[in-house]
């Protein structure tokens, strides 16, 4: 079937499955019912009991009894017999006013009742609505034969690999795209992945014609508004014609091309088919692009040998490669496995025994075989890149990324981080990490993540973005903060024992690691020996909140829930990142700027045009030359 044919195929049956018709001539019979309704019911019993009135009212006056009552009291019957005059003469004049005031509605309504059965109206409404109905024919048309043609989606196309390069053009690593993946077909491939996928991408997959109004398109619109950037909600349909025929950008006509081209793949391909090239195309992270290859690159096996734990992990991979990656984060990896299977369990794929024995089921991924180097940094950089440009972008857009990292400091960093894990060995030490920032631009030279990349457990664990408690690390910043609410580098604290009583909680009693005390000393000797006691008593000056606020504005991003933090905060009781951590050093030596941390720093496409340079973001903190500053102590 040629383009035109299955452009003309796909609006004929569209228009036919969607047509609306219109009731237009039931309302005007209703509304015309309505009102005489309503005439007869508020009109009627009016003017039938004026009537009533007004005859008692003529006999009463009649009477000749009545006349000695007016000769005896005037001005009674006078009160008694002229306020109801009044009311029913009022009520008679706005009988007559609604009597007009209806009858002036059924006119116009049966006038224009009239004019709409009429031969002028119909042939207008009909001309006009032809001649929007040709004009929306004929743009859907224009709009729908600019699009890619959904017969295209099975074909594999060559794309360029993005390059990354240290600060002084050496490679680091390749991103790109395997074009020679292993299809397989949907015969071939175990129950549990399909199921897994569409679980946790698609619930209702087989339900919808592409799209998923209540699903998808309302959670979308939510997302939109309260994120305030055109979000998702897409359909496994949609997923696939985006990854396979459409850009990434986020805007409202890409999004509809999407729904389009999601409608139109629906009338080409079965159910079947759909899920086959969706598993077939999606891209599970690094070189991984469809399912047979991610099985082979996590776990070396075919996918016929899968386990359900395996197919859940893989499911879970297509929504954000780099963040649930096993490889970079095995924690995450395994928590989306489990909400994987959990979903599985709730849609009656699988049973709760089963669920349960795959979520303690432990998995062995197979470590990774590329040549790479700062292995730690390319993947916080990919990571990077997805999120600002896309997956499908930095893997096929041929871009070359120019990072903030040098590698000689790098490869001094990983050998001096050897050095000092093997001398600390008896102390039961076994990793470690190493982050190099430039404190005035924010540039990442170097990222020692782990004493091996390559190791078999936890070698791509990188250890400068994981929590770790910091220790005394954070007194600097603690003392930098009393410097700017009026301590002084000679100001006396008491290094002497006190009990602190926590409502609800155990006395806290800080102890120094000397197990002595020091009397009274003065704030730059209590940092330079890095006393505890003193520590505390300052923060408990300053306030736990108001200390875990300043410490947000010098870079710690990880102290969301401050109501967790008590006293012993001061001495690292708050869990923390290298990169942070290194992040608020460089505060000191920026004179009181904070700088975002950095990966790149330019990016140019496949034909040399720049899209992106070093992103330079300096925040003020209190930590200035206004008041006391560290350096001056």
């Amino acid at each position: 079937m040629s383009k035109q044919s299955s452009i003309i195929f796909f609006m004929v049956k569209m228009l036919t499955e969607n047509a609306v018709y219109f009731v237009l001539y039931f309302i005007v019979l209703f509304i015309v019912s309505l009102g005489e309704v309503i005439y007869k019911i508020v009109y009627y019993p009016v003017y039938f009991s004026l009537q009533f009135v007004q005859v008692a009212y003529k006999f009463l006056t009649g009477q000749t009894f009545l006349r000695i009552l007016t000769l005896i009291g005037t001005s009674i019957l006078t009160a008694i017999i002229r306020t109801p005059m009044m009311i029913v003469i009022f009520i008679k004049n706005m009988i007559k006013i609604v009597e007009s005031f209806v009858f002036w509605i059924l006119f116009a309504m049966i006038s224009l009742y009239r004019f709409l059965r009429s031969a002028y109206f119909r042939f207008f409404v009909f001309g006009f609505i032809f001649c929007l109905l040709v004009l929306f024919i004929y743009h859907s048309y224009v709009f729908i034969h600019d699009l890619p043609s959904p017969s295209s989606i099975g074909e594999v196309n060559f794309a360029q690999s993005t390059h990354l390069y240290d600060r002084n053009g050496r490679l680091l690593y390749e991103i790109y795209r395997d074009v020679n993946r292993t299809k397989v077909s949907l015969a071939d491939l175990p129950e549990s992945i399909i199921q897994a996928t569409i679980a946790i991408e698609d619930k209702h997959f087989y339900n919808h014609k592409g799209i998923s109004f209540f699903g998808g398109i309302l959670r979308a619109i939510k997302e939109t508004i309260t994120t305030n950037e055109l979000q998702g909600g897409s359909t496994i349909t949609q997923q696939l014609v985006k990854s396979a025929l459409l850009t990434p950008e986020r805007t409202v006509e890409r999004k509809l091309k999407e729904i389009v081209l999601a409608l139109w793949t629906e009338q080409i391909y079965s159910k079947d088919q759909i899920i086959e090239m969706y598993l077939n195309q999606v891209a599970y992270g690094g070189s991984a692009y469809g399912v047979e290859e991610a099985s082979n690159v996590y776990f070396g096996k075919k996918t016929q040998d899968l386990t359900l734990s395996e197919a859940a992990m893989l499911a879970g991979l297509t929504r954000a490669p780099s963040i649930y990656s096993p490889y970079i984060n095995p924690d995450l990896a395994e928590k989306r496995r489990n909400q994987v299977l959990n979903q599985m369990y709730l849609l009656g794929f699988i049973s709760k025994q089963e669920r349960d024995k795959a979520q303690n089921e432990d998995i062995t991924i197979q470590p990774p075989t590329t040549n790479i180097r700062a292995p730690h940094f390319v993947m916080y950089t990919r990571a990077y890149l997805e999120q600002e440009y896309g997956s499908k972008q930095i893997e096929e857009a041929g871009f070359r990324v120019q990072t903030t990292l040098d590698l000689e400091i790098q490869d001094t960093a990983a050998q001096i981080l050897q050095e000092e894990v093997n001398r600390l060995k008896t102390l039961s030490v076994s990793n470690g990490g190493i982050i190099v920032l430039n404190p005035k631009t924010g540039a990442i030279l170097a990222m020692v993540g782990s004493v091996d990349y390559f190791k078999d457990k936890y070698g791509a664990f990188n250890v400068t973005t994981a929590l770790r408690q910091p220790g005394s690390a954070l007194k600097p910043m603690l003392y930098s903060m009393a410097l700017t609410r009026g301590f002084t580098a000679a100001t006396q604290i008491d290094d002497t024992p006190i009990i602190f009583h926590i409502p609800g909680s155990e006395s806290y009693k800080p102890v120094n690691y000397d197990r002595r005390f020091h009397g009274r000393i003065p704030l730059r000797q209590a940092l330079a020996n890095s006393y505890n006691v003193p520590a505390v008593k300052v923060l408990n000056s300053l306030g736990v909140q108001s200390f875990v606020e300043f410490a947000k504005d010098m870079g710690i991003s990880t102290w969301e829930d401050s109501s967790r933090f008590g006293l012993s905060l001061s001495l690292g009781g708050g869990e923390v990142t290298l990169i942070d951590l290194a992040q608020v050093y460089s505060v000191f030596a920026n004179g009181g700027y904070r700088v975002e941390p950095m990966p790149v720093n330019s990016i140019t496409d496949s034909k040399k045009r720049k899209i992106q340079g070093h992103r330079v973001t300096n925040k003020k903190n209190d930590v200035g030359r206004e008041g006391p500053y560290p350096g001056d102590c």
